[in-house]
């Protein structure tokens, strides 16, 4: 294994195990297991909100299904859809009720929930265009502070604005969230939406998260963070339509935001798994079709990508998480950018990717012994692990901080 991922990945732990009776348990056989990874491997989930309301029937609900079942057998954090054109395109009638059972559905299937976005310029509420940017404000707070406590407990990770770099110079159409930022700043418009949020939910994860990976976003985060915003991750958008990045531009990217010793999610991973989009559109979404397949050549492009990728990140100190966008083939632009085929069957970066984060990076079920102070030790991915001894198990996790004992009672 790569001694960069058991240096940044994994920690080595004496796990002292004592009887009810705070007595060491001496001399007997345990076993233990990983349950959870610390990391979050992640994917757009937006599927989920139709299946987990019951708006699928017959044979769309068993498809439905059975894409969440894969989705559950690999990922174990999932993004949902707060985009506030579908979200509320009617004022004052969100859909929450149908995201919430999203959620929901979520954490009973052991998948962390991240919410996007609160603010974007992109498929923001088309109602916003009557009022004054005084209103518009107003509306876009009220929003996330609705939304952050409608939410609390069942999501607690948020991307608070999307793609701030382009907003007030976005000329594509007129939007709302374009007239606030071109009149307050990108700054002073990022601070309002965290203090928002934070007010809100003062304990969740906030990020800031955007597709410019120039020196313009470098130089907006590190403004944000002069004027006091707490930003808790950086989410970096790496939609590779147009082709791999490469491990040179990957590493680049993360030396360059790296100085803010902040952890790094990439947000929003695209690898195509069919023909690849023209070099000279600039914004992806000009690149309008009515059928982009997948095709075996694609397929095994896409799995040498998508590893690479993945191992590049994982090595990465400060990258806590990966979200693939999105599992499926057939979502944004109707790419072939899943790791399951139209027709429900999965792709080999699907495999590929399930023997690294289920097999070289992760622990399976290995028995050891204590000794006589009812001591083992034990080097582990970052997470959560079962402890079992005579058929009880107990649940306990390896963090940094629990270093170099962890204490279990049986």
């Amino acid at each position: 294994m790569n001694s960069d991922i058991r240096k940044n990945r994994m920690t080595e732990t004496t796990i002292s195990i004592l009887k009810t009776d705070g007595t060491p348990l001496a001399n007997q056989e345990v076993e233990i297991a990983q349950t959870k990874h610390n990391f979050l491997f992640g994917t757009a989930a937006f599927d989920l909100v139709p299946l987990a309301s019951g708006e699928y029937v017959g044979e769309k609900k068993e498809q439905a299904e059975q894409r969440a079942e894969k989705i559950t057998a690999l990922f174990n954090s999932a993004t949902l859809p707060f985009y506030w054109s579908r979200f509320e395109p009617e004022r004052g009638k969100p859909i929450t009720e149908k995201v919430k059972n999203a959620a929901r559905w979520c954490l009973d299937h052991h998948l962390i929930t991240k919410g996007h976005p609160l603010c974007w310029h992109t498929l923001t509420a088309d109602w916003l265009l009557s009022m004054s940017n005084a209103e518009i404000l107003q509306a876009q707070i009220k929003r996330i502070q609705r939304d952050v406590s409608d939410f609390r407990g069942l999501i607690d990770m948020w991307d608070v604005i999307n793609e701030a770099v382009i907003m007030p110079i976005f000329d594509k159409y007129d939007n709302g969230m374009t007239r606030i930022c071109r009149e307050m700043g990108r700054i002073n418009t990022v601070k309002a939406m965290f203090e928002a949020t934070r007010l809100e939910n003062p304990t969740a994860v906030l990020l800031i998260n955007d597709f410019d990976v120039s020196p313009a976003y470098d130089i907006l985060v590190e403004g944000c963070l002069e004027a006091g915003i707490k930003i808790d991750v950086i989410g970096i958008q790496s939609h590779m339509h147009q082709g791999y990045w490469g491990v040179e531009k990957t590493l680049k990217v993360l030396e360059n935001f790296s100085r803010f010793n902040l952890p790094i999610h990439f947000t929003e991973t695209t690898l195509v798994s069919g023909r690849l989009m023209p070099p000279e559109i600039v914004d992806l979404n000009d690149y309008q079709v009515e059928k982009w397949p997948t095709t075996p050549e694609g397929e095994e492009r896409q799995v040498r990508e998508a590893i690479q990728h993945y191992k590049t990140l994982f090595t990465h100190p400060l990258v806590e998480g990966i979200t693939w966008w999105d599992s499926s083939d057939g979502g944004w632009l109707n790419a072939p950018a899943g790791l399951i085929r139209k027709d429900g069957s999965i792709k080999p970066a699907y495999n590929e990717l399930m023997k690294l984060i289920k097999g070289e990076w992760w622990i399976p079920p290995t028995k050891f012994t204590t000794d006589k102070n009812g001591k083992l030790q034990f080097s582990g991915f970052l997470g959560e692990y079962s402890l079992t001894y005579k058929g009880q198990q107990k649940i306990f996790k390896i963090m940094r901080k629990n270093a170099p004992i962890t204490t279990i009672e049986t």
